[in-house]
């Protein structure tokens, strides 16, 4: 690989004109060139599946047949890149295969590429993938949601009591989340907590310069903040993220 490149480079030869080359019936500089850009290829199928993508995954083997592809259909007439010519359709044969997997049949991509089309044909692909990602993170969003309403009901709590019993002002939210964390920094109070799934109040009455009436009177917000804090809640951790940058 790095031979190839250290070619491509001493001949002056840009990625496109290699393209030339293999589209004549370059064999060789076809299996080089794709040899080459397999992180290029991995990066841009990570980028759709939101993970990291191994060689032996059946999204990264897609992302390769699609960045030959590209290969075969590029034209510098068009005037992008090849890589960013290739990005699109990476992503585009990706999630055509995702949508085939998944259950969700409410995501409608357009999957044809128009070959005679310009600007709007790149735009529009940019769309279609921009509108999967917002699909995706929309449905995690709602998972992440279901599964802390069910730690909720663990403790007996539900998201409609958190609306009733949030502290309604910004100090007193930032106080109950300051007593969270320190309950979730000490590992006896927090083995207590969620052993016995109710607040250990007079422990952390210890530990914290509150009343313990103000304790009590913030026990369920403080709860349903250990429990973010506690697992790996992406989104719902931005909430917390948002109130101490208040």
């Amino acid at each position: 690989m790095i031979g190839f490149l250290f070619t491509a480079l001493k001949k002056k030869r840009s990625l496109e004109d290699c393209v030339i080359k293999i589209q004549q019936g370059d064999t060789k500089l076809r299996n080089d060139t794709i040899h080459s850009y397999k992180p290029f290829i991995a990066k841009t199928v990570s980028s759709v599946c939101n993970r990291y993508i191994h060689e032996s995954d059946d999204e990264y083997s897609i992302g390769l047949i699609a960045f030959n592809e590209a290969i075969d259909k590029y034209s510098c007439e068009k005037g992008k890149s090849l890589l960013a010519f290739a990005e699109v359709i990476i992503k585009r044969r990706v999630i055509d295969y995702l949508r085939s997997q998944s259950r969700n049949k409410e995501v409608i991509l357009e999957s044809a590429w128009n070959e005679e089309g310009g600007d709007d044909s790149f735009l529009d692909d940019q769309n279609s993938i921009q509108a999967f990602e917002q699909e995706q993170e929309t449905l995690k969003r709602r998972e992440e949601i279901l599964l802390y309403d069910r730690r909720l009901q663990e403790f007996g709590l539900s998201f409609q009591e958190l609306v009733h019993h949030s502290p309604k002002h910004i100090d007193a939210r930032l106080g109950a989340i300051s007593i969270a964390k320190t309950l979730m920094d000490d590992g006896e109070l927090r083995e207590l907590l969620f052993m016995k799934k109710r607040l250990p109040i007079k422990q952390l009455e210890e530990k914290v310069r509150v009343s313990r009436k103000t304790i009590e009177r913030h026990r369920k917000y403080i709860i349903a903040m250990c429990i973010i804090l506690n697992e790996e809640f992406v989104y719902l951790s931005h909430y917390i993220e948002g109130v101490t940058q208040q």
